[in-house]
């Protein structure tokens, strides 16, 4: 895992979970956006961090769309399961600019900062289930 991943996680750790799953899901979307949008802002300076860029914002769409949260399409991921995907996908993003051999400053800070931004809202994310618990104590 890239250092700036292990730094987010470390520093999320003594924070409250407090994303809630709607929320979580919401973020998603943003960040599919702005990996699609980053796609076609790289294409005419690197193709090659437009193309990774695509990759990741294509995988996450996908994990998103299969997952059983407020904004997913299908039940085929657990919430549980799309956010341990989440710290494989953060690390995958991170190490883009290494994988796809492109050195641009700018594009590397994007894919670091990026995965970093990942692993740190899985970290900030309730379960599922403390969060149903929360909502039945709440309508109680």
């Amino acid at each position: 895992m890239p250092a700036l991943n292990k730094l987010a996680k470390v520093v999320a750790k003594p924070i409250p979970r407090m994303v809630t799953p709607k929320a979580h899901a919401m973020i998603d979307y943003a960040s599919v956006g702005l990996f699609l949008g980053t796609t076609a802002w790289f294409w005419r300076r690197n193709r090659r961090a437009a193309v990774a860029s695509l990759i990741c914002g294509s995988a996450e769409l996908a994990i998103m769309l299969l997952t059983d949260y407020p904004g997913g399409v299908t039940k085929f991921i657990s919430f549980r399961t799309h956010r341990e995907m989440d710290y494989g996908l953060a690390a995958i993003v991170a190490t883009m600019p290494e994988s796809l051999a492109f050195e641009d400053a700018n594009g590397t800070k994007f894919f670091r900062v990026q995965g970093a931004l990942i692993t740190l809202l899985g970290e900030l994310t309730l379960s599922s289930a403390s969060y149903s618990k929360r909502q039945r104590v709440r309508a109680a």
